[in-house]
This record gives structure tokens, sequence and C-alpha cells, in this order.
């Protein structure tokens, strides 16, 4: 298996679909908690749209919301980035409060053994994490890619 993670920000739709069937993703896990994006820009990753390009893509969907922040983790990066004065299209980093909680939050209450056991028994052999920021070390997905990394011995690449 192979490990990916992609944002939406700063992409086209085409460049981000085509970075999809280069890779030859054949599982796309969307670990947001609210599948929406309000900018006309990145409609192409909300919920509906985004599952049937992939369907027609050929490329299978799986919410992962066990993996999505909270509001309330969430709502610790915004205090965060609201007093560092960015934006979070700009973000760079994650915060530390930001990543304390969502590792006690959400990263110790997941079966990352299982989920793995789960994508062998698929045979899926691309699989990118996906959540909208440009950078996966300004996301969650960094988080996620780490434990991946612990349990799979497999490094994950940026799209």
């Amino acid at each position: 298996m192979t490990f990916y993670t992609i944002g939406a920000y700063n992409s086209r739709e085409d460049e981000y679909f085509t970075k999809l069937v280069d890779a030859k993703i054949d599982l796309f896990c969307d670990i947001r908690q609210r599948r929406g994006v309000r900018n006309k820009k990145y409609m192409f990753v909300n919920s509906v749209k985004l599952q049937n390009k992939l369907k027609e893509l050929n490329i299978n969907y799986l919410h992962l919301k066990d993996l999505a922040p909270t509001s309330k983790i969430r709502e610790a990066q915004k205090l965060d980035d609201a007093k560092n004065n960015i934006l979070k299209k700009d973000r760079n980093t994650l915060g530390s409060t930001f990543i304390e909680q969502y590792k006690q939050g959400i990263i110790e209450k997941f079966n990352f053994n299982e989920f793995l056991k789960y994508l062998e028994s698929c045979e899926y052999k691309n699989i990118v994490f996906f959540c909208v920021e440009e950078k996966a070390s300004a996301c969650h997905r960094s988080i996620v890619s780490e434990e991946i990394y612990k349990y799979s011995h497999k490094q994950i690449k940026d799209l």
C-alpha cells in the first residue's frame, strides 16, 4: 500500500483530479467533519460533487469522520490563527493546542491496526487522505500521516 495526502486550497479542479488519477488512487479518505466548502472556487470538493466525480473516475470514497477534528478542536485552531493573524488558507503549521487536543480526543481513540487490516482486506493499493488545507503541515492529516507511519512503517507522500 502507498499512502498520500491531498488538500484543495490553491488547486484547480482539473489538476486536482489529474493528481488522483496519475497516482492511481483507488481509495479516497475524506477526513473532514463537515464536507462542504463555501468558496465557489472549491465547489468540486463539496461532498456530493466530489463523490460523483470520484465514482466517475472509479475511485472508492470513504468518509472517516472518526478522524475529523471536533468543532471544539477546530475552534482551538481558529483562536490560534486569530491570535497570529493568519487566515486558514494561509496557515503553514498547526497550533500546539490543536495538536494536543486532536491527539488526545481523536488519535488515541482511533484503531489504526483495524483500519490497516480493513485496507488490506479490500486490497487497496493507493490511498489518499483528504482535507481542504493546501499544506499537510497546516492540517490534521499531517498527524494522521504520522500515525499511519507508526503502524505501517510507510511514508505518506503529498500530492
